[in-house]
């Protein structure tokens, strides 16, 4: 790991985003040749032949934040729905609802359920009403615990009780609290799906403006969605990188955007590490179908290594597996979990162009860039370092090209 590492100074880190996002700067790297200009310029750098692929999933208020009569603060993190499992469902569940979630000062939580009073219909126009949240612990998942969630009146929905009550899960990195801009500067302005606890902060530095431009250009659009996790900030704490467990993550892809991915020709550019684990999770998936049986249920899942096991075949063949598996079986949207690590020595098969954010050192996301542009990785962080470019979430963008 020392490999993957450099000296980030804390003053580098962005605390806030700029006022105005697509003023950020942005490094192009085209084939080792490094140098920059500004996000807004990025529609100039695309040709019509590339196809960007976005990660429309969107960041949920997952910190909730209970007092107990002593005075003592407890903070439940829902990272991820247990019972029901689906996201769509767990948001739209009534009357209760169990997550996996962490927990903050557990120690003061014994056995009572903790509760508070939510006043939903804050916005103009709403009906105003208070609920009564409660949540009591159930059992243990892993490092996480199981809570249930429980509330009255019951008729409310469980996303929108999240939405007023919960906090935005800002980086820990960012040594600050949330403040109430983060709710909609820690999202992307294309943003769809519920369910990340993580941004997907690549999309950051894209406004109304330069989507516009995308498209007025003729440049083709794709949406996908994987929901980002907290292990997305985990570093990676042991001397060789293949004992790091990599964290699982939930992902939704329509039979449309597999068919658009098969019938592009040009290059594939994935706006942000999600995306590309993503698209790269989808390639090995397909080459697991078994030949002739995409009528079988097969779980939708990748593992941390798999892919370095498995022989590759060609990317249409890949995705036609996918196709015919989602035709037989009548599905409109293809669920799975992937815990795909892409390290340096992986060979990308789905992504050619990357934009993406600057990351922590020794972290699984500078790891999946050193993977893409090799020892140029070091190239590119010494530019942004000796040029004031603003590190991590909130900080300025990259154009990788290998």
């Amino acid at each position: 790991m020392e490999k993957y590492t450099y000296t980030l100074p804390e003053n580098r880190i962005a605390k806030y985003p700029l006022a105005e996002r697509n003023r950020s700067k942005l490094l192009i790297c085209d084939k080792g040749k490094v140098y920059h200009r500004t996000f807004r310029d990025l529609p100039s750098l695309v040709s019509q032949e590339v196809l960007m692929v976005f990660n429309d999933t969107r960041v949920v208020q997952a910190r909730l934040i209970f007092e107990k009569t002593t005075g003592s603060k407890i903070e439940i993190f829902c990272l991820e729905p247990h019972k029901p499992s689906g996201y769509y469902q767990a948001f739209q569940q009534t009357s209760t609802a169990t997550w996996k979630c962490l927990v903050g000062n557990a120690k003061k939580w014994k056995k009572d359920p903790l509760s508070m009073k939510v006043e939903l219909g804050t916005g103009t126009g709403m009906r105003k009403r208070e609920i009564l949240l409660a949540a009591e612990k159930t059992g243990r998942d892993k490092d996480a615990f199981l809570i249930r969630f429980h509330w009255n009146p019951e008729d409310a929905y469980f996303g929108e009780i999240l939405e007023e009550a919960g906090k935005t899960p800002i980086p820990p990195y960012l040594k600050r609290d949330a403040e109430p801009q983060d709710k909609h500067s820690y999202q992307t302005v294309y943003s769809l799906i519920d369910g990340s606890v993580a941004a997907p902060t690549a999309g950051f530095h894209f406004t109304d403006a330069v989507l516009e431009q995308i498209d007025r250009k003729g440049i083709a659009r794709l949406n996908l969605t994987l929901h980002v996790g907290a292990g997305t900030f985990q570093p990676v704490s042991t001397d060789n990188p293949a004992n790091h467990p990599m964290h699982a993550e939930h992902f939704y892809v329509s039979r449309r955007a597999i068919q658009t991915l098969l019938d592009h020709q040009g290059e594939i550019m994935a706006v942000g590490t999600t995306t590309t684990r993503l698209l790269e999770s989808l390639f090995w998936l397909g080459l697991k179908l078994p030949e002739g049986k995409e009528s079988s249920a097969v779980p939708m899942f990748l593992d941390q290594w798999e892919a370095y096991k498995l022989q590759a075949g060609s990317r249409e063949d890949s995705l036609q597996k996918l196709l015919r598996y989602m035709t037989v079986n009548g599905l409109e949207v293809m669920e799975g979990i992937t815990r795909l690590m892409i390290v340096p020595g992986y060979n990308f098969r789905m992504v050619n162009r990357l934009i993406t954010n600057f990351h922590q050192p020794g972290s699984t996301l500078l790891m999946l860039v050193a993977a893409f542009i090799g020892e140029d990785w070091r190239k590119v962080y010494d530019y942004a370092l000796a040029n004031d470019f603003r590190f991590l979430s909130y900080g300025d963008s990259s154009l990788l090209i290998p």
